[in-house]
């Protein structure tokens, strides 16, 4: 295994060349090269150096250049331009890497120092069935807890469910009324149905409502008939989300869901605890921190309500109850919520409020992962033709059901439990990866056509590439020995040099928590291949260069399928 990533070991030999050129502490600004011609990487650092000691920036280069050590890492670097510094890694260097990738389990990616990351995600309202709005959150959440779990990290998965407040109040009163009349399991199995029924009856029958208004009592004061109504309903809503979870193929379970409902007990005491500290003020009724770093335009500052007039709490005073529990109980050192952008300022207020109180200490990270809406192709949010929310499960069924008839129009040979799989794989990796592949904080366009195309940067076009490499190691039968990778084509650099990056990728797509650097380096890592594949005969080619060849497209298998799986994307042998 390697000891540091790519970046991470030029990074620190330049910075020592830097030092000893007479500009200690300089960022040597290592980057990948903008285009081959120029080598593989460049130090960009010594324009900025030079300016800050005023020198002249190509002496100041060329002063690195003369004490960086780069034996057995680059053949060649060279000044450019204003003062660019082009290197050109060694052949036997990336050969080492890939060798040393190909016999480790994490593929050469070195492990960070190990933190407890909670990963805040999917978390739908339980009145209702989960629609196309919950699935960002979903796809995102899961794919960042599965790259974190894969750098070692101890990761919580934390499902905040919408299960609490007054709206529960309303449908318990209601699944009272169902269960009287013998209709509790037909009325829950369509939840849409069920809540737009108990709506009905809350908007036209006072004493209904007022009904309704006593459960909310009951159930934040314990009763135990309330509450056991209350946990049937949950139950039958958790059993719809986990259909989801599996049918996409998440890493949520049961154990992961912790709801509103888990800080109840704990809003009274947040609320005591601000007014103790000379936060809280009461305005108009209501219990408000009025934070300064959120003025308005007339210098007003933003009124933070814990409390409402009738004594009731909202989201925000349960969010800050679940800062304390994530890091007074859980201890975590980073704390990521994804949720949608709309959001944005409710979470600087709440970070803003939780340091304030001294709820999280200072170097603990708290960080909203939002994302932008999903859009039809008329450019509005993502909506059935009769303008009604998309059932997520009805979105996933037909994901499956054109990946069906794609692969059998394009693989008619295949037998119709391998057509299943190969569908169920082929159209689920497509939803996940047209979302993760675009920057999460943009709106994207759903499109059936583009999503499941072979071309292009697809999950289809990926999958692809493995079967390609499957069906290289079928043909290739008792020719595929274990040999060490050696490397003398151009192709063959391009390829290992972008199988060396991977780690960096890795690293840098948890840190910034932007899933599409992984995806477009696994799109760029297939092209890779591609070209590798038409430049470099794998089968044709004999010897010692057969073997090396094989083990070049073994390690690009091998990553790819972990890249996809770091995704929630199954990689396949045959399409």
């Amino acid at each position: 295994m390697n000891d540091s990533t790519l970046l991470q070991l030029l990074n620190a030999r330049f910075a020592a060349a830097f030092t000893a050129a007479g500009a200690p502490g300089a960022n040597p600004v290592i980057q990948p090269a903008a285009r081959p011609e120029f080598g593989d990487y460049q130090a960009n650092g010594a324009m900025g150096a030079a300016k800050q000691l005023k020198k002249n920036p190509r002496e100041l280069a060329q002063a690195v250049i003369d004490h960086v050590d780069v034996s057995g890492i680059a053949d060649t670097l060279e000044i450019a331009g204003p003062g660019f510094i082009n290197i050109k890694l060694s052949d036997a260097f990336l050969a080492s890497r890939a060798n040393a990738a190909l016999a480790d389990a994490k593929l050469g990616v070195p492990l960070p120092a190990k933190q407890t990351v909670v990963v805040d995600y999917s978390s739908p309202n339980l009145a209702k069935e989960m629609h196309v709005g919950h699935l960002r959150s979903t796809i995102i959440g899961d794919a960042l807890a599965r790259l974190l779990a894969f750098l070692g990290h101890d990761v919580v998965r934390q499902n905040h469910v919408g299960d609490w407040g007054t709206q529960f109040g309303m449908l318990t009163a209601y699944l009272v009324e169902q269960d009287r009349a013998g209709n509790t399991a037909i009325a829950l199995d369509d939840l849409e149905n069920f809540y737009r029924a108990a709506k009905v009856r809350f908007d036209a029958d006072p004493a209904f409502a007022d009904t309704a208004r006593e459960y909310v009592v009951k159930l934040q004061g314990g009763d135990a008939q309330v509450r056991a109504l209350w946990q049937q309903f949950l139950d039958v809503s958790l059993s719809h989300c986990e259909a989801i979870y599996r049918k996409l193929g998440v890493q949520l379970t049961r154990a992961d869901v912790r709801g509103e409902s888990a800080y109840n007990d704990d809003l009274p005491r947040v609320v005591a605890d601000l007014r103790q500290q000379g936060l809280l003020v009461e305005d108009q009724g209501a219990q408000v921190v009025f934070l300064d770093e959120f003025k308005n335009k007339e210098g007003e500052p933003a009124a933070y309500i814990v409390q409402k007039q009738d004594g009731g709490y909202l989201y925000s005073t349960s969010d800050l109850a679940t800062l304390r529990y994530r890091s007074g109980t859980l201890h975590c050192n980073r704390s990521l919520y994804v949720v949608d952008a709309r959001q944005g300022l409710h979470f600087q207020q709440l970070f803003t409020l939780g340091r304030k109180a001294g709820y999280v200490p200072a170097d603990m990270q708290l960080e909203h992962v939002a994302f932008g809406t999903m859009m039809g192709e008329d450019g509005r949010p993502f909506k059935t033709r009769s303008g009604d929310t998309v059932k997520l499960v009805e979105l996933l069924d037909e994901a499956v059901s054109r990946a069906h008839a794609l692969v059998s129009e394009k693989n008619p040979d295949l037998d119709e439990a391998t057509r299943q799989q190969v569908a169920q794989a082929v159209g689920i990796g497509a939803v996940k990866y047209a979302d993760l592949s675009k920057h999460r904080t943009s709106d994207y366009v759903f499109s059936w056509d583009s999503m499941l195309s072979f071309e292009g940067n697809t999950a289809p076009y990926l999958q692809y590439a493995c079967t390609r490499i499957a069906g290289v190691f079928r043909k290739a039968g008792e020719l595929a020995v274990d040999a060490p990778i050696a490397i003398t084509e151009p192709a063959e650099h391009a390829l290992a040099l972008e199988l060396a990056r991977f780690a960096d990728v890795v690293n840098a797509t948890a840190a910034e928590a932007l899933p599409h650097f992984l995806c477009g380096y696994l799109y760029q890592l297939a092209t890779q291949f591609m070209r590798f594949y038409e430049a470099c005969p794998i089968l044709k080619s004999e010897g010692t260069v057969l073997a090396s060849r094989l083990q070049l497209a073994k390690l690009t298998g091998k990553t790819l399928e972990t890249g996809l799986g770091l995704l929630g994307i199954e990689a396949l042998e045959a399409m």
